[in-house]
């Protein structure tokens, strides 16, 4: 059985993989997207290590 905070690190992990994948499909969004798939994993790192953190805004 895996965590809710696996489960959304594994969900994020995969939206920045499609982000990717319409990147390289459409080359005018492709730094766009980049940028997307990297924020998502950046954020599935995070729920990772501490699930329970808090983003200073």
């Amino acid at each position: 059985m895996i965590t809710h905070a696996q489960l959304a690190a594994r969900l994020l992990r995969d939206a920045a993989s499609f982000f990717r994948t319409i990147g390289e499909q459409n080359a005018p969004l492709k730094i766009q997207m980049d940028e997307n798939a990297a924020v998502f994993e950046q954020v599935a790192g995070l729920v990772e290590q501490d699930p329970h953190g808090q983003v200073e805004t």
